[in-house]
C-alpha cells in the first residue's frame, strides 16, 4: 500500500504531505489492530482495556442525550446534525458518533453474555434512539445491509442462514410498516422515491458523479492503475481535509486537485445534494479508486481480506467489518480515524476474547 501511494503521488505530482496523510488515513486501523493483537494481554489487562473502550462508548451515548434533551441543540442551526456525542463541532460528527455507537451496540448485545439480556437490550435500544434523534438513518441501513451480506457469506450452513434471513425479512417488513406509521421514523421515507433511481434518476447520476468526473481528468493508462494522486479526488483527504486545513497544509507542500472541487460542484448543482449523505458522490470506495486507482483499491481489499481470514474470529467482528464496507459506499467512514480505530479495537477485543477461551479449553483438556 505504501509503494502504491508513493507511486501514485510521484506520477501525479502530488505533495509528499498528501502521500503521508493518505497512507495514514487508510492504514492506521490495520496498524493499530496489528499492534493490539500482538499484545500479550492477560485476562486482567484485557478486562481493563475493554472497560476503557466501554467508558468511551457510553460517554458518547450520554453526550448525545444531554445535547438532545438537556441543551436542545436540535433547535439550533444544523438541527439534528448537532447531536454528535463527543464529536462536538465536527462537520459529520453525528454520523461518526452514531457509527461508533452502533458498532459498540452490536458487540455489547451479542458478545457480552455476562451481562443480563434486558440490560444489553436496553443499551441497544438507547443506541437506536440515538440514531433517530441524530438523524443518522444511514448508519442503521449499513448494519442491516451488512447482516444480509453476512448471511450470504455464511451459506455453508443453509438451514441456519435461511432462518436468519427469515428473521431479518420479518424485521424489514415490520420496519417498513413503522416508517409510515411513526413520526420518529418518517425520515427514512427520504430514500423511498423510485423516480430518483434508475439510469437517468437524479440519485444515480449524483452518486456516481465522482467516477464520471475523475475519469475526465485521467490522461494516461497509469491513472487507471494508480489513480490521479493521493488526496486529489473524493476521499476524506481530498474531499474535506485539504480544503479545511489548507492554511496549515499548503505551506508544507500539499496539493489540491480540481477534480475534488468539480465533484463538490456536482453536489451543489443537484437538488438532492443536501438531502441525504446516501446520495453523496464523496464516498470511501470512490475515493480510494480515484486517488490510488485499481492497484490501490486491490491493496486495500487484500489488507481487508487478511483481517477477515486471520483476525475476525466470529460473526460479530465479521458483521462489523462488513458494515464498514457498506459505510464505504455512503460516505468516507473508511478514512474516519475515530470510527475505524474504534472498529479495530472491537475486532481486537473479540480476537483476544476468543484466544483466552481457546487457551482455557486447552488447559482444561490437558488437565
Amino acid at each position: 500500500m505504501l509503494i502504491i501511494v508513493l507511486a501514485s503521488a510521484l506520477i501525479n505530482d502530488a505533495g509528499i504531505v498528501n502521500a503521508i496523510l493518505s497512507f495514514l488515513l487508510l492504514t492506521e486501523p490495520f496498524i493499530f489492530l496489528l499492534a493490539l493483537i500482538s499484545l500479550p494481554l492477560s485476562p486482567e489487562n484485557f478486562t481493563r482495556f475493554r472497560a476503557w473502550i466501554f467508558r468511551f462508548a457510553f460517554a458518547n451515548i450520554i453526550f448525545c442525550y444531554i445535547q438532545r434533551y438537556l441543551f436542545n441543540r436540535q433547535t439550533e442551526a444544523g438541527l439534528e446534525d448537532n447531536i454528535n456525542g463527543v464529536f462536538i463541532g465536527g462537520g459529520a460528527g453525528h454520523v461518526v458518533g452514531a457509527s461508533i455507537s452502533i458498532t459498540f451496540g452490536v458487540y455489547y448485545l451479542f458478545a457480552l453474555k455476562s451481562k443480563p439480556l434486558f440490560i444489553r437490550v436496553l443499551v441497544f435500544l438507547a443506541i437506536f434512539n440515538q440514531i433517530i434523534i441524530s438523524d443518522t438513518k444511514q448508519v442503521l441501513l449499513a448494519v442491516m445491509a451488512a447482516y444480509v451480506l453476512l448471511q450470504i457469506v455464511n451459506l455453508k450452513d443453509p438451514v441456519k442462514s435461511c432462518l436468519y434471513l427469515v428473521v431479518g425479512s420479518v424485521f424489514l417488513v415490520l420496519f417498513y410498516w413503522a416508517i409510515y406509521n411513526f413520526e420518529a421514523l418518517s425520515g427514512f421515507t427520504t430514500w423511498i422515491r423510485p423516480e430518483i433511481y434508475g439510469p437517468d434518476g437524479e440519485a444515480t447520476k449524483l452518486k456516481f458523479a465522482a467516477f464520471r468526473i475523475v475519469s475526465s481528468y485521467s490522461n494516461s493508462p497509469l491513472n487507471w492503475l494508480l489513480g490521479i494522486g493521493p488526496g486529489h479526488t473524493v476521499g476524506r483527504l481530498g474531499g474535506w481535509m485539504l480544503e479545511s486545513y489548507k492554511e496549515l497544509l499548503l505551506p508544507l507542500g500539499a496539493t489540491i486537485h480540481p477534480a475534488s472541487q468539480a465533484v463538490w460542484q456536482a453536489v451543489v448543482d443537484s437538488w438532492l445534494g443536501d438531502q441525504s449523505s446516501m446520495f453523496s458522490p464523496l464516498f470511501g470506495w470512490a475515493g480510494i479508486w480515484g486517488d490510488l486507482g485499481i492497484l490501490g483499491l486491490g491493496a486495500y481489499l487484500y489488507l481487508s481480506f487478511l483481517i477477515w481470514t486471520n483476525i475476525c474470529s466470529g460473526n460479530i467482528s465479521r458483521l462489523l467489518v462488513l458494515s464498514a464496507f457498506v459505510f464505504g459506499c455512503i460516505l468516507s467512514q473508511l478514512e474516519e480515524p475515530a470510527y475505524m480505530m474504534f472498529l479495530a479495537a472491537i475486532v481486537g477485543l473479540e480476537w483476544h476474547e476468543q484466544r483466552h477461551k481457546n487457551f482455557t479449553k486447552v488447559v482444561i483438556t490437558r488437565t
